[in-house]
């Protein structure tokens, strides 16, 4: 793919997925900006600075990603522009899933907190980031980082604010599609599939889950946040995608394809 080496701003809450993402596009010469918590990201910056050994820049951008007003992500996306002048893509990895339970049980506080995070900061981010693409003339592209919860065929127990947030950001690239391709600003989604460590695996115990995937997945394993994901990240950012938009692309291992099935196991 031609021209991979873009100018991305990538949001992570320090989590495995984000960081290797982030490491994967440094080394591949991506400019970088990353935004969320100051503090976990600096740390982060010196990790992907200390593996790569490279000169290509990674700087942070603080932002409170369950503030509540928008002019703090316009403000935070305003700072990330102008520190190469411009930027290419917006990759939102910054997700919070809480802890599985009953959602007749869940707490108005945990509501807020589940409904900022995952659709609210992707709506803000979307808005701020698309302007400063339209009025700039650039385009470019939006990826949004979602899981199979947020589809129809990759329901579980337990996470329905979680999963209805994913659902609307699935529908959020849809629609945004349709209203600013004539930007030139492409919006697509990755559904992951799930890793070890989320919720649901761990819900049903680590060892159990490790030992009944090989039965109940077709690839027979949860998704490595290594190497699994940075490929279809690159591509929807690059010049080779330039004619996708709207879409949600599962890499998860037929995990959504085979749920009811492994339902029955877990």
């Amino acid at each position: 793919m031609e021209n991979q080496a873009k100018k991305v701003l990538l949001t992570s809450n320090g989590d495995e997925i984000s960081v290797n993402i982030a490491l994967h596009l440094a080394k591949r010469g991506c400019q970088l900006v990353l935004m969320g918590n100051e503090c976990y990201l600096r740390s982060v910056r010196e990790k992907i600075m200390d593996s790569t050994k490279t000169v290509v820049p990674v700087e942070v951008i603080g932002l409170d990603i369950e503030e509540e007003r928008e002019r703090a992500f316009d403000e935070a996306v305003d700072k990330a522009w102008k520190v190469y002048g411009r930027l290419d893509a917006l990759v939102n990895c910054y997700s919070y899933e809480g802890k599985m339970q009953d959602h007749l049980e869940l707490a108005e506080e945990e509501v807020r907190k589940i409904v900022k995070i995952n659709f609210m900061a992707a709506w803000f981010l979307l808005k701020a980031f698309g302007r400063r693409m339209r009025d700039h003339k650039s385009g470019g592209s939006i990826v949004f980082m979602t899981t199979i919860l947020g589809a129809e065929r990759g329901l579980y127990r337990g996470a329905a604010a979680y999963g209805s947030c994913l659902a609307g950001v699935q529908q959020l690239v849809r629609v945004s599609a349709l209203e600013i391709g004539k930007q030139k600003i492409r919006v697509n989604a990755i559904a992951r599939g799930l890793h070890l460590h989320d919720e649901f695996p761990l819900s049903v115990g680590k060892d159990r889950a490790e030992k009944l995937v090989k039965e109940a997945v077709p690839l027979q394993r949860w998704l490595d946040v290594k190497n699994d994901l940075t490929s279809t990240v690159i591509y929807l950012i690059s010049d080779g995608s330039r004619y996708m938009t709207g879409t949600t692309i599962f890499v998860d291992g037929a995990q959504s394809i085979v749920r009811p099935r492994m339902r029955s196991y877990m």
